[in-house]
């Protein structure tokens, strides 16, 4: 795989691990240069944001996490790697698979979604985690776990209305290998303009699902629960903005329960 070599110092594929973020967080820590890839087969504990697990059975999920040494980038903008990691695999999903460009959307923080009959549903989750950030030594890991060859029959319950993989969307198996380089290629490339400073915000924002003119069911760590118009993200600070009583609101760190595309 020709993108995957230029760009990536250290790449390893696993049958089965624990965690492909855990692994690539032990590699940075032993001083693996940036950019490591770890990709598995399948995972025993993998994780998704706020506690959760992530779970697919054999073969049916593309599980993957990179390592990257971010002394290049402020801390306060390095949610812009997860951001940026998002915005490779969508274009790299509609690339493999022949999707019309813009069917696979943002759902911030990091989700990636497609629109059925209105309905939002998940393809991929993203979660980036970091260490000493703010010190000489910072280390972010990026993971991504991708519906890719799931049947609608093997959905668990409690997710056949909310998610979709790449095989129900295209009608046909998805080959990771191809899906993995043409994914790391991209990444390459926008990583290359994050190291001169830029980041690709119009292809970002232009995938978001969550942009002014739309409404949230928003959670707040508190556990509660409200709709809100939403205003769209920030590129500076990535944050969600709402109006909440009247205000606009900058919104750093919650989940999204459900989208409605139009207002409350």
């Amino acid at each position: 795989m020709t993108a995957t070599t230029a760009f990536v110092a250290r790449h390893e594929r696993f049958d089965r691990v624990g965690s492909t973020n855990d692994v690539v967080r032990g590699w940075l820590a032993d001083g693996t240069p940036e950019v490591c890839l770890a990709v598995a087969d399948e995972q025993t504990a993998g994780r998704g944001r706020q506690g959760r697990t992530w779970v697919a059975p054999p073969g049916a999920g593309l599980l993957l996490s990179l390592g990257f040494r971010p002394t290049w980038l402020a801390p306060e903008h390095v949610w812009r790697l997860a951001a940026t990691a998002s915005l490779a695999m969508a274009e790299a999903i509609e690339q493999t698979t022949a999707l019309p460009p813009g069917t696979i959307r943002l759902k911030w923080p990091n989700d990636l979604v497609t629109v059925v009959f209105e309905d939002v549903r998940k393809v991929a989750g993203v979660l980036g985690e970091t260490d000493g950030l703010g010190t000489d030594d910072p280390r972010a890991v990026v993971g991504i776990g991708v519906n890719t060859n799931w049947h609608a029959a093997d959905y668990p319950p409690d997710l056949r209305d909310s998610m979709t993989s790449l095989r129900m969307l295209s009608d046909h198996d998805i080959e990771p290998g191809a899906l993995i380089d043409a994914r790391v290629g991209r990444l390459g490339r926008l990583g290359d303009d994050r190291r001169g400073g830029r980041f690709a915000a119009g292809p970002w924002l232009d995938r978001q699902l969550t942009k002014a003119g739309h409404s949230v069911q928003l959670i707040e760590h508190d556990g509660s629960a409200r709709w809100l118009p939403t205003h769209g993200v920030d590129i500076d600070s990535g944050a969600l903005l709402v109006v909440d009583d009247d205000v606009e609101r900058a919104v750093m760190a919650a989940d999204i329960a459900h989208v409605r595309l139009g207002w409350v």
